[in-house]
Order: structure tokens, then sequence, then C-alpha cells
């Protein structure tokens, strides 16, 4: 079980050519120390696990709190006095103290200023008359804004599009993200405990279940529609809603609004934390893998047919990867094209692009708060600027602060 507080595909394949597991990491070269400066949006709410923006012209960001509500900061710097929506009612009961599960994603439709409909992904309680055979079910879930006031959501306008069994509390993934053709991607985690250890290859491995997978869907029908162009539509036994496999807990991924490229961080089992680019149909190795290493190999195993990720760092640095996002502001210029993320005990990186690698450098933040909070996740608004949410423990329990990277 990892040390994680809060937690713990590609539309273009041909861009770039896929390094295979028969490769060796890529090391960090001596690559200098990029910079940049924190700036405080909020500390009003705790556990801020997702950003969220509706690119709907008004600036506002929406920031989800794991333990079940989303709240508006405005495009001025105030936050709305409400919360926009609350599902902690729904939700399973969360451990203040440490919880994997809870509020874990939240995505805009593309088409929001017209249809005003948004997502969350969510863990909810599910009932075992006879025996504990599952820990919860997570749901995703559809609402609409109200036409009245925009800040607030419609309760009566739920509608769950998809619920899954989850046998554990841990590695739920959550990460909602719209790709540039339209369509909700999902991430999800291999549902938990140590080792991939549901069933006889894990669950990553398991095409009939989409648990350690990212999932494509259409979700302009009731309750949604799979893609004909999904990789796996006519493959038996296998889930069609899979767009790729073999991940353990993938936290977070993101589109590169640049190239269409997904990144993702996933996190790692003991030893390694990596980050990959998800293509369409890849198998990322877990638990056959973990990052580039042997951890449970079947005898007959082809280790070449596995995707291999593009960096990887061992636990001497971190403990559990937060994926971010590849820098396309304008504010930063020395950040343009890198791979900004961090990990869940407060450091932070840069992959810097070297040809078809990408090397490791560290990312100094001044203006660090001195507790050197929880890093556990980053956003993205608009203008492709970037925020890192955060989360402190202190003697009156633990408090969120969300900043923006600015310019040094």
């Amino acid at each position: 079980m990892k040390i994680q507080g809060l937690l713990c595909g590609m539309l273009f394949p041909l861009l770039f050519a896929q390094t295979t597991l028969a490769g060796e990491p890529d090391e960090t070269a001596g690559q200098p120390a990029r910079k940049a400066r924190l700036v405080l949006v909020t500390d009003k709410f705790i556990s801020p696990v997702n950003m969220a923006v509706p690119r709907d012209g008004t600036g506002r960001l929406f920031f989800c709190q794991k333990e079940g509500k989303v709240w508006i900061v405005n495009k001025d710097g105030s936050q709305q006095p409400q919360p926009f929506l609350d599902v902690s009612a729904d939700m399973v009961k969360i451990n203040p103290a440490y919880d994997e599960r809870g509020l874990l994603g939240m995505a805009f439709h593309p088409n929001f200023k017209k249809n005003r409909k948004f997502y969350v992904y969510y863990s909810a309680p599910v009932l075992n008359p006879v025996k504990k055979v599952l820990d919860h079910k997570s749901q995703l879930v559809e609402f609409i804004a109200s036409a009245a006031n925009p800040n607030m959501a419609d309760p009566a306008s739920k509608r769950v599009l998809m619920e899954i069994d989850q046998p554990e509390s841990n590695h739920n993934g959550g990460q909602l993200a719209f790709g540039p053709d339209g369509y909700l991607y999902i991430g999800l985690g291999d549902g938990g405990g140590g080792g991939d250890k549901h069933g006889t290859i894990g669950n990553a491995q398991n095409m009939g279940t989409v648990l350690g997978k990212i999932l494509r869907i259409d979700v302009n029908a009731t309750p949604y529609k799979v893609p004909a162009d999904n990789p796996f539509v006519k493959k038996e036994g296998a889930k069609p809603e899979i767009w790729a496999y073999g991940l353990r807990n993938p936290w977070r991924f993101s589109f590169d609004r640049s190239t269409g490229r997904i990144f993702a961080g996933d996190v790692g089992q003991n030893k390694y934390e990596e980050v990959d680019i998800i293509t369409k149909g890849g198998n990322y190795g877990w638990r056959i893998m973990e990052g580039y290493h042997d951890f449970n190999v079947p005898a007959d195993e082809d280790k070449n047919k596995l995707v291999a990720p593009i960096h990887e760092y061992d636990h001497d640095l971190g403990i559990s990867i937060t994926g971010g996002y590849v820098y396309r502001g304008n504010a930063i210029p020395s950040l343009k094209g890198m791979y900004v993320f961090g990990d869940y005990n407060g450091k932070t990186f840069v992959l810097v692009p070297k040809g078809n690698k990408w090397e490791r450098a560290d990312l100094q933040l001044s203006n660090r708060p001195a507790d050197n909070p929880f890093i556990l996740s980053w956003g993205e608004d608009e203008q492709g600027e970037l925020y890192m949410l955060t989360s402190s423990s202190t003697k009156n329990g633990f408090k969120g602060a969300v900043y923006k990277l600015v310019k040094e």
C-alpha cells in the first residue's frame, strides 16, 4: 500500500516512436534545474485533489475537495461562499487521516458553454448483505449546472453513467479528461491491494475488467457509447471501453494541448515510480513490470510487447508520483514544452525532451511553504498556466492550499 494520503490514448500514435522494455531507463544526464515561483490562489478548503476548468470564458477554476465538495475560485481570486456541488452524502465515509477514496475527478463537457454538462468520479458505498466482497464502487456521474445560477450545480440532474466495483479501498485512479477528439478518458487503478493480487494474472493485465486501465467513451448517449475505433471493441472477452492497460494507479494523466499526447504518472509498488505516454491499445506492463524492472513475470511472457515508461525514478528520490502537464503557457518561457510533475513527498521536477528521450531535472519553486506540503495534484487553466494542489498536516488537522506557478 502506498503512503499516499489522497490516493496514495494516444490520438496521434505516429508522432513518436514507442520505446519497448528491452531498452534502458533514461538518465538525468546533468540537466540544469528549472525555476518558477509559487503564488497562493486559495487555502480555504482541505484536500484539493483535482482542478477543472469549463473553458467558457469566465476564467473560473473548479477544485474537487476529496471529502465531496467542488469549490469555485473566480477570475479575480475570490472564492464562492457556497460549493458548486456537494456529493458527500452519496459517498463512502472518508477517513480524515488517510483515505484514497473520495471525490477524485471532474471534467467539463467540451460543449459546456451550451449544454452545461460536467462529470465527476467518486467513491460510493456498496451493500454486501452476506459477506464483504467489495470495499466500495466508483461512480462516473453526469450533472448539469443550474441555468439560473451558473455557480451552482443542479443536484436533480444527476445521471450515473458507470459503476465500477472496487475490491479494496486504494488504487482508485479517478482522473477524467476530454481528449481533442471530444471523447471522455477515464483513469482507473488496479483495484488495490499489494502486487495487483486479484485474479490469476492481476486486474491490470485482465482485459475482462476495466481496472488498471485508461478508458475512452462517448458521453453523448445514454448512458454512454463506446467509440467504434476503440482498440479492443472486437476482441473477445475484452471490455470495449479500454483504450490502454497494464497500469497500477494512474495519478494523474493529462493531454498535451499542443500534440494531443497523453502523459500519465503511474504510481509504483515498492521501488519505482514512472511516467508513461499512453498510446492506443498499449500495454504498460503492470504487474509484469514495475517501471523498467521485473515484478511478476509469467514464464512465457514476451516483454518486448510491453510499452516502456519514458522515465522512472526510485524510492530514494520519491514515494508516490503525482502526474502533471506538459507546459504550454506563456508566463514561464523556460518551461515551454517540458512535462511538469511532482511527488507526493513535495519534490517537483520537469522532463526535458531530448530527441525521442526525456531527461529529468529538478524544478525549483521559490515562495514554497515552509511546511513543504504534500503534492496532491496539478491543474491547467484555459491559458495553459499550471497550478499545484497541496495538503499539509498541522496540529489542527490537514490544511489544503492551491498555488499558481509564475515566472521566477
